[in-house]
């Protein structure tokens, strides 16, 4: 099966090196996931009654939407590649995606959206780890 993500690294006009293709494409993925999943709940967070309870649940989804956010934006850049930026940003997200799956996880007998969206943090981090062993 056949993704964007996918399809853009193959179009890529220079060698990506000894990167595993597999593992950035499914970081790639699991980034844009999870970032749509944070934003969602925290908006859905917002709109429950007791939002004021939900208050370190939503700083903590947005926080997370934009590493995520930013992170699939710098996995998608080759040219000029910096090692070091790329095993930053992967462990700044692996770090936030399970914070904010904790936190989540907090509140996922109550919503459905925080259980959600601790599931999809988890399999970024996983995917950010993953990528980032494959690294060196």
């Amino acid at each position: 099966m056949s993704s964007t993500v996918k399809d853009m690294l193959a179009t890529y006009p220079a060698d990506l090196g000894n990167i595993d293709q597999a593992k950035l494409t499914a970081c790639i993925e699991q980034c844009i996931t999870c970032a749509q999943a944070c934003t969602a709940c925290a908006d859905a967070c917002l709109s429950e009654g007791m939002v004021g309870d939900l208050a370190k649940c939503i700083r903590t989804d947005m926080d997370c939407a934009d590493i995520c956010t930013a992170t699939a934006a710098v996995l998608s850049r080759h040219t000029g590649y910096d090692a070091n930026i790329t095993a930053a940003i992967l462990k700044a997200c692996a770090m936030v995606c399970k914070s904010c799956a904790d936190e989540c996880g907090q509140h996922a007998d109550m919503h459905e959206h925080c259980r959600i969206c601790a599931e999809a943090c988890r399999s970024c981090g996983q995917a950010c780890n993953e990528l980032l062993g494959a690294l060196g």
